[in-house]
């Protein structure tokens, strides 16, 4: 039988020499691990998806650095907890104690005011502020509180990553030595986590108390038999939250309006955020439809604004009306792959120099340099169309945006092909 607190609590690494992953931030000679070894750490924010090692690494800066520790969870906490720890900080400092950190886990979730009541005491320098989210700082972190921290962005667990953390459980979890079983796979294990370590451990014990019950080993196939059977519920701090969303956008992409609603309600039931649903369509909208379609991106602009304004029960029907909508329209990445195409070149080329005829000319030696002289106004020409070159000449006649073969990105071809004849390949 398996012990009351779960293999990934078990787990969480007590000294920061133990923590895996992150080595961009924490490894040696990097910015966080640099503040850390100087005792100085700003106020900052780690931003992530869930099971990467936030919450871990906020508790082992604080052990580092023989601070106070204080914890919220903002799904638990109010404005009055938040004025409880203030009040211990306060009085800390009056008896001259370290200042202590502030943890507080999905800082997302705190509403305007909560985090307004945060601001005060991180300006005062009363507390040191450490948030966790899964979601973009930028949206759901005011922007007062956001500019007085650091945002560090941690990234999910790449398999050597997951490697060690398995290697490490099966070598110092108490349970699992008294319950040896044989592994023949780790494939499923890593792929089913997803580069989430506590889904990772989670996973584990669940096949590792089947597999000692059952005297079987390890294989990719019977771990996917035990997860199929255990995880069918849909958890929206953590679990499935990805899996789920990843099947709705998935679903639209496809052009399946009833899986997506499907999926849609499950996120629904499962109580997830409306403004998360939201955004994620916003995005889908310009990356998987575009210009085969521009009214969706009007649309799903309306819907997120829409849902903030109304919130649940009725939203979901705003959503509904959207993500069929999404769904059943044509599709094109066309623009989604021209910025990839071009920001690859950028990354390749560097900063190639802006042709003379399409620069600024504010002063009197520009012009005469001949900044701007040859360029050719579109406006005073028929069809508000005359050719010239727009790009580096290193790069001339080099497409970025193929437009797709739907009937809207069709016509988009046709007036391109016929101003610029064969020189972009249309």
């Amino acid at each position: 039988m398996a012990t009351p607190i779960p293999l990934a609590e078990r787990m969480r690494p007590k000294h920061i020499a133990e923590y895996i992953g992150q080595s961009h931030i924490i490894g040696e000679g990097a910015v966080l691990h640099n503040a850390i070894v100087q005792g100085s750490i700003p106020s900052m924010i780690f931003w992530g998806p869930p099971g990467v090692g936030k919450t871990s690494l906020a508790f082992l800066i604080a052990a580092a650095l023989q601070r106070p520790f204080f914890s919220l969870s903002a799904i638990q906490s109010g404005v009055k907890d938040i004025r409880e720890v203030i009040d211990k900080a306060e009085k800390l400092r009056n008896f001259n104690q370290e200042q202590p950190i502030l943890f507080i886990d999905e800082i997302h979730r705190f509403s305007k005011s909560q985090q307004d009541s945060l601001l005060g005491a991180v300006e005062r320098g009363l507390v040191t502020l450490i948030g966790a989210t899964t979601e973009n700082p930028s949206f759901e972190v005011i922007s007062a509180l956001l500019s007085r921290c650091q945002v560090y962005v941690l990234e999910s667990l790449s398999e050597q990553d997951l490697q060690q953390i398995l290697a490490q459980a099966l070598a110092k979890d108490s349970y699992l030595q008294e319950h040896p079983v044989k592994i023949k796979e780790h494939e499923a294990l890593f792929r089913l986590s997803g580069g989430d370590a506590r889904k990772l451990l989670n996973i584990f014990e669940l096949v590792v108390q089947a597999a000692y019950a059952q005297k079987q080993p390890i294989t990719n196939d019977f771990v996917l038999k035990q997860v199929q059977q255990n995880m069918a519920r849909y958890d929206k701090t953590g679990e499935q939250h990805y899996d789920i969303i990843s099947a709705f956008i998935k679903s639209i992409r496809g052009s399946d309006p009833n899986a997506a609603v499907y999926w849609l309600a499950r996120m629904i039931e499962g109580g997830e955020d409306p403004s998360f649903i939201a955004r994620r369509l916003l995005i889908l909208a310009s990356e998987d439809i575009g210009n085969a379609n521009p009214n969706a991106l009007l649309l799903a602009n309306n819907c997120f604004q829409a849902v903030n304004v109304i919130g649940y029960p009725e939203s979901r029907i705003i959503l509904a009306q959207t993500v069929t909508y999404l769904a059943s329209s044509a599709k094109s990445n066309a623009s989604y792959e021209a910025i990839n195409k071009a920001q690859q070149l950028v990354r390749q080329t560097g900063d190639l120099p802006v042709p003379l005829h399409l620069r600024n000319a504010p002063t009197k030696l520009m012009k005469e340099l001949d900044y701007g002289a040859a360029y050719k106004y579109a406006h005073s020409y028929v069809g508000n169309f005359i050719e010239q070159e727009f790009l580096p000449e290193k790069i001339s006649g080099t497409t970025f945006y193929q437009p797709g073969n739907n009937a809207s990105e069709n016509k988009l071809r046709e007036s391109l092909k016929s101003k610029w004849k064969d020189k972009y390949g249309y």
